[in-house]
C-alpha cells in the first residue's frame, strides 16, 4: 500500500507491479481481497496473515507500546467474511492495549507490530493464534479463523530518544491510556 491510492506488489516471477486505484476505498477493498486470497491459497494457515490498508504516520509500534484501537472482527467462513462477532467502531470507547502484555489474543500481538498511528491493517488469524479449541461462548465457535480490521487511533511509545542537544525527548504523541480492561481484551458490552 502506497500513498495516493497506489498499491505495489511482486508477482511469482518477482516482477514489481504498481496499481493506481480511482479511490482510497477501491484500493482498500482490493487490499482486503488480496489478503483473503492469500489465506485461501495457503494449504495450512499456521501464522497471522496481514495486509496494510493505510500506512499511518510516525514510528512503528513495538512490544511495550500502548495503543488505542478501533476494530471490527468477523468469523472467517466459506473462504470469506462471515458474521461480525465483535466491534467497537461505532462505540464511544476505543480498545486500550499494551503490545506484548498478553492481554489480547496472540494474533493481535503479532499482527499489529510495526503499525503506525492512523494506520489500518487487515488481519487473518488462525485458531491457534486466537481462541483455539475453546472459542468464546456464544460468539466465537471452537477452532475459528478470525478476520480483523484494526485501526490505530492513538499511540504512546515506550522508548524515548535523545534530542540534538542531548536532552531526553519523549517520542510519544498522545496522552497515556489507562490499563487494559478485562483479560481477553474485548469489552464486555
Amino acid at each position: 500500500v502506497q500513498p495516493n491510492n497506489y498499491s505495489t506488489f511482486y508477482d511469482d516471477q518477482r516482477q514489481n507491479w504498481s496499481i493506481m486505484f480511482e479511490s482510497e476505498k477501491a484500493a482498500v477493498d482490493f487490499s482486503k481481497q488480496v489478503c483473503i486470497a492469500k489465506c485461501n491459497s495457503s494449504p495450512v494457515l499456521d501464522s497471522v496473515l496481514y495486509q496494510d490498508l493505510l500506512l499511518g504516520e510516525g514510528q512503528g509500534v513495538e512490544a511495550g507500546d500502548s495503543l488505542e484501537v478501533a476494530y471490527t472482527g468477523w468469523l472467517f467462513q466459506n473462504n470469506g467474511l462471515g458474521q461480525v462477532f465483535d466491534s467497537n467502531v461505532n462505540k464511544d470507547k476505543l480498545l486500550r492495549l499494551k503490545l506484548g502484555s498478553g492481554k489480547v489474543i496472540k494474533g493481535w500481538e503479532e499482527g499489529m507490530m510495526g503499525m503506525k498511528k492512523g494506520g489500518r491493517r487487515y488481519l487473518i488469524i488462525p485458531p491457534a493464534w486466537a481462541y483455539g479449541a475453546q472459542g468464546v461462548a456464544g460468539r466465537v465457535p471452537p477452532d475459528s479463523t478470525l478476520v480483523f480490521e484494526v485501526e490505530v487511533r492513538r499511540v504512546k511509545l515506550v522508548k524515548e530518544c535523545s534530542g540534538s542537544d542531548g536532552q531526553s525527548v519523549s517520542s510519544r504523541d498522545s496522552p497515556a491510556p489507562s490499563p487494559v480492561p478485562n483479560t481477553d481484551g474485548f469489552s464486555a458490552d
